[in-house]
């Protein structure tokens, strides 16, 4: 044993869990796509077919091997194949145009590209850009690539590890061009051994992809392979179809995002059988006050979870189930929650150096977790990691408990005469307001004070806005200084990214043409 590890080094890798799962719980279901189901020993050998059919493409350790797809077990096939054969998956937004695409496959020097049903167009268009690139559809519909797969040879697992770099996750590129994310073998594995830990994750669970498959929000594409669950998919996680799913397939666990947690608030539950449901986790943004105290309401069963990461260090911190049941504290329902284990966290000034408890600064991390580092840009990855920590450009504190409150990110964060607002403190206030659905706050331009808090609100139906009622409603709840001076009713829901996030730079946007932002 002595002799391999001087030789390999490798122990930690992302196939392993499949490899497990295959040995232990071979007749068992591992996945549910529509009406197709596949055992563990089903899905392991399929995989090893995949990885044949890249290998084939000429694709060697290291390469790239981009997919741009909605929600499927084809997808998940097509994910632990590339690390099988060796590659580095490099999960496409499919949200995103095809210049904006054409941008990340030229940056990360891809070498195969997979798009699934819907995506056609896209890889036509990419296919011409990059004769170089090998663009093969997934084809779920006709079947033809799955058939391409039933005749090709399995390949043997590559078993690329640790520090190697297992996939290349592409930022939202709100401050300028998108980054790609370097997250290895331990980093990916880290994480979801981890989040076993904490959530009550086994081989009874039945887990259903609500997130998009390119993000790390969908972490639950390795925990539930490596402790041997069942993965239930669908291309539409919208609430109709999840409140469905959860009552076919008897779902235990699923993870989203708060605005189709609201969604889930207000649907017609009564209708369906949920008491499968153990776990509603969510992410992406802050979940409205308002919204967890009525979901909770009708589902008193379910426990709910919160987690915070971000692409360069997924899941650092958890705010656990019992932080959200009846007698606990209710302010700590406004954190992310705690370090989880093995990560490190703490709140730092302009000078790196840590500040008190409760004192605003910049939130950093470090752990197995964070990124090996931002793909062919050092420079800007030793600014992100400065002094072997992390830079969230999340400002926040943390309480005497170790709790961590994001109060914004530092680039949302409005400068108002000389005073720093932080508009998610804001937005939480305004969402408390019985009449408001869901409000953003941003900066705009302002000749006496530089930039003012701008309000952006949806209401409830049938509501009317009332300016003073909220300014009523404001002075009980945060300074006069952090008021909106001026307001914006929408009837169409705020714009959002794929984990749901608003898009603040969206909004911002016509308000600075013409500016020089300050902030």
């Amino acid at each position: 044993m002595r002799h391999l590890f001087c030789c390999r080094g490798r122990f930690v890798h992302l196939t392993q869990g499949l490899h497990r799962s295959a040995r232990i719980r071979s007749d068992a279901i591992a996945t549910i796509d529509g009406s197709r189901q596949r055992t563990w020993a089903e899905v392991a050998r399929d995989v090893a077919r995949f990885a044949g059919l890249i290998r084939s493409l000429g694709v060697a350790d290291g390469d790239r091997v981009a997919v741009l797809a909605h929600n499927s077990d084809q997808y998940f096939d097509a994910y632990f194949a590339v690390v099988w054969a060796g590659a580095i998956i490099v999960p496409l937004n499919t949200r995103l145009a095809v210049p904006e695409l054409a941008y990340q496959l030229h940056d990360v020097g891809a070498k195969v590209l997979f798009h699934g049903d819907g995506f056609g167009e896209h890889g036509a268009a990419l296919a011409a850009e990059f004769p170089a690139l090998t663009v093969i559809a997934l084809a779920e519909q006709d079947g033809s690539l799955r058939q391409r797969i039933a005749a090709q040879s399995a390949t043997g697992d590559a078993a690329r590890g640790d520090a190697d770099v297992a996939g290349i996750f592409y930022t939202g590129g709100t401050t300028g061009l998108p980054k790609g994310v370097m997250l290895t073998h331990r980093n990916l594995v880290s994480v979801a051994t981890n989040l076993i830990a904490i959530i009550p994750f086994d081989a009874a669970c039945i887990n259903l992809h609500c997130a998009p498959m390119f993000h790390l929000a969908d972490i639950g594409l390795f925990t539930v392979t490596m402790v041997g669950g069942t993965h239930v998919f669908t291309p539409r996680p919208d609430a109709a179809t999840i409140i469905a799913l959860v009552a076919r397939h008897r779902v235990t666990h699923a993870f989203t995002v708060p605005s189709v947690i609201d969604a889930l608030s207000r649907a017609d539950l009564a209708a369906h059988d949920l008491g499968s449901l153990q776990m509603l986790g969510y992410g992406g943004s802050p979940m409205p006050a308002a919204t967890l105290e009525r979901v909770q309401a009708r589902m008193p069963a379910v426990d709910f979870i919160q987690g915070f990461g971000m692409t360069e260090m997924p899941s650092l911190t958890a705010l656990l189930p019992a932080d959200h049941r009846p007698g606990a504290d209710a302010a700590r329902l406004r954190s992310v929650g705690v370090p989880a284990y093995g990560f490190e966290a703490k709140v730092v000034g302009p000078d790196d150096r840590e500040v008190p408890r409760g004192q605003i600064g910049e939130i950093v991390g470090r752990g197995p977790c964070v990124m090996a580092g931002y793909w062919g840009k050092p420079a800007e990855t030793a600014e992100a990691l400065r002094g072997g920590w992390m830079h969230s450009q999340d400002a926040g504190y943390m309480d005497a408990g170790g709790y961590l409150f994001i109060t914004d990110r530092l680039k949302d964060m409005i400068v108002s005469g000389a005073e720093n607002i932080y508009s998610t403190e804001v937005e939480n206030a305004l969402n408390l307001h019985p009449a408001v659905r869901e409000s953003a706050a941003i900066g705009v331009p302002d000749e006496r004070w530089v930039e003012r808090v701008h309000a952006i609100l949806v209401l409830e139906d049938g509501a009317v806005f009332d300016e003073e009622a909220l300014r009523r409603h404001l002075e009980a709840r945060i300074a006069r200084y952090k008021w909106p001076k001026s307001w914006e009713v929408r009837s169409e829901p705020l714009p959002r990214s794929a984990i749901g996030k608003i898009l603040k730079t969206d909004l911002r946007a016509p308000h600075w043409q013409g500016h020089g932002r300050k902030v």
